[in-house]
């Protein structure tokens, strides 16, 4: 299963451009794109809602003047694995295309094997455009961007999973190396006290003076 003939296309197109057709009206600004079109042109609120009303869409966002599109949207039509996701005005979002970076002279721990861009958490790409170029480059399988889309709350679900099993796993450690412990160290045994020597005293008693 190879990469969706749309995914390039919408690469290479240009958003939030004015409609050339509903120019004069209020939402003219082209920030969506038609998966079921493919025409590689990017429409408007208005075109969308008159002849793409029924197709599949995506809504373009920006960020510091670089397109992304929200994860749990694309995630439904492409498998976006390996991808670095940032989270913007409380959603998670993708770059559609890799972003220049000056070089560092300081080391990287996490960086995209296509563009060498830092990343915060250990992903393979910075954008979606950086995947399908690895795809390509590394000649890895294309199985592994296929368009379907995976199930991600069973991913987060093995994670956590995993995570669980790990926790249970060094609390069932801890437990054994405390049991070693005493068993190898056990507490030592006071001294019994005779009981005699607990017994309080009796308040003393004077002998009575004679007459």
């Amino acid at each position: 299963m190879s990469v969706p003939q749309w995914v390039e296309p919408l690469l290479c197109t240009t958003f939030f451009t004015t409609c050339s057709t509903h120019r004069d009206a209020a939402r003219s600004e082209c920030n969506m794109y038609c998966l079921d079109c493919n025409g590689g042109d990017a429409i408007c609120f208005y075109c969308h809602s008159s002849r793409h009303k029924d197709h599949q869409v995506l809504q373009i966002r920006r960020s510091s003047y670089h397109d992304v599109v929200r994860a749990s949207e694309i995630q439904k039509v492409l498998d976006i694995s390996g991808v670095q996701t940032y989270v913007i005005n409380s959603a998670r979002v993708i770059f559609l295309n890799e972003r220049p970076q000056p070089k560092s002279g300081n080391r990287i721990a996490h960086a995209c094997e296509v563009c060498r861009r830092s990343l915060l958490d250990p992903f393979r790409f910075c954008s979606l455009g950086c995947k399908i170029a690895g795809m390509k480059g590394n000649g890895d399988d294309p199985r592994n961007f296929a368009v379907e889309a995976k199930n991600d709350e069973q991913t987060i679900g093995k994670v956590r999973e995993g995570k669980s099993s790990r926790r249970v796993l060094t609390r069932e450690r801890e437990e054994s190396h405390e049991s070693s412990r005493r068993d190898k160290y056990p507490p030592k045994s006071l001294p019994l006290i005779p009981s005699s020597a607990r017994r309080r005293k009796g308040i003393p008693h004077r002998a009575p003076f004679g007459s």
